[in-house]
């Protein structure tokens, strides 16, 4: 007789499909693109990077990990480094980040090391603990290892807006 799935394996599951389902994914695109990013609040921003062959125009949607100064977003890779945008800013750093009410401006993107991404994850953690119960096995399955605060294998971008210098990381 199958097993029934328990709950926590049903969310993994669902969550797993959702990341994997690019038209689902896509979705809230045409929401920021219509000027309706605030429905999301403050924890997500839509991403409009290069293709790094193509050289399109390409848009994501993702959530804020954290947001430690306010001309800095750090965002995760729920992919892992195989995901398309996080592969193109690292072949072109240079974005634009819609937030909100607020259209696009102009930022760079870096992947951060290792403790600065610890760092974040430990500050997401601590202001959402249930939504980071629900999805760390989710991460866990689609990056096909386990996700943890130290040495996270979750990839993690910093996006700092152009209209001030960005020399200093504070996470």
């Amino acid at each position: 007789m199958p097993e029934t799935p328990t709950p926590s394996s049903a969310i993994v599951e669902i969550g797993t499909r959702v990341l994997r389902t690019r038209w689902l994914m896509r979705a809230p695109i045409r929401l920021y693109r219509a000027r309706l990013g605030f429905l999301f609040g403050s924890r997500t921003l839509m991403l409009e990077h290069t293709g790094r062959r193509s050289g399109a125009t390409r848009h994501v949607v993702l959530e804020v990990i954290d947001h430690p100064t306010p001309d800095t977003y750090v965002v995760a890779s729920g992919l892992g480094d195989r995901a398309r945008w996080f592969r193109n800013i690292q072949a072109n750093p240079h974005v634009h980040v819609t937030i909100g009410t607020h259209g696009p401006a102009s930022a760079t993107a870096r992947v951060i090391p290792q403790d600065e991404a610890d760092a974040a994850l430990r500050t997401y953690i601590s202001r959402h603990p249930r939504a980071w119960e629900r999805f760390k096995s989710v991460l866990a399955t689609t990056l096909g290892t386990p996700v943890t605060e130290r040495n996270t294998p979750l990839p993690m971008v910093g996006l700092c807006l152009s209209r001030s210098p960005c020399r200093v990381w504070p996470i």
